[in-house]
């Protein structure tokens, strides 16, 4: 499976020559790899992780595909038909194996409402976890996709997370909100994290891929 980073929290996955498009919101540029995509997932409904321009273009060019995301973007996103998953759903959207976690964005303050949020697992190799810490309890993950900067995030805490997870491989995303400067104090911090279990940070800016 190749994975791609694009800009924020996009990714696409590809294999079999097909993809699988996760999170193409806000802060992505349009997707150049638009064709032969099988399904979308949303982890959640904030606009930096979907728009309808995204949805409308890769909907235009594979017509019918399913849109996999938790509850609450099916009510943001009216006339769209959403298959709402939660924490603890696994499907297939051929040929990948999706299983999903978690169930509620992290914190941004008490005056700002929670919403529904689920992390994804690809094959039993990949995981991003949307904008929280949900840990994919009993997984042996590969390659974790780490969110690096949000109005919500603590270094530590991203620290932590990958502490916890344990994976092989890392990488920062969920980036486009930081300087330079900032991204790369934020992969560095991640790369100890991921060190400490033996594993290697991967250096993805957006365009750049990996093969798992």
């Amino acid at each position: 499976m190749r994975v791609t980073k694009h800009e924020h929290a996009a990714l696409t996955l590809e294999k079999q020559g097909r993809r699988l498009i996760v999170d193409p919101g806000s802060f992505t540029s349009p997707l150049d790899d638009a064709e032969h995509v099988v399904g979308i997932v949303i982890t959640h409904e904030h606009p930096d992780h979907w728009t309808a321009e995204h949805l409308d273009r890769l909907l235009a060019t594979n017509p019918g595909i399913p849109i996999v995301a938790p509850e609450g973007v099916a009510h943001a996103a009216p006339g769209y038909d959403i298959t709402v998953v939660s924490p603890g759903d696994s499907i297939d959207i051929d040929p990948f194996h999706l299983e999903f976690f978690g169930g509620r964005h992290a914190v941004i303050h008490e005056s700002i409402p929670i919403v529904d949020n689920v992390g994804v697992l690809v094959d039993d190799a990949l995981y991003y976890p949307g904008d929280s810490y949900a840990v994919p309890k009993g997984a042996s993950v590969t390659l974790l996709a780490a969110p690096v900067g949000a109005p919500w995030l603590k270094i530590g805490d991203a620290m932590d997370f990958v502490l916890a997870v344990a994976p092989r491989q890392v990488f920062g995303t969920h980036d486009m909100t930081l300087s330079v400067a900032g991204r790369d104090m934020g992969r560095a911090r991640l790369r100890w994290a991921v060190e400490q279990g033996g594993g290697e940070l991967l250096t993805l800016d957006p365009g750049d891929s990996t093969e798992l």
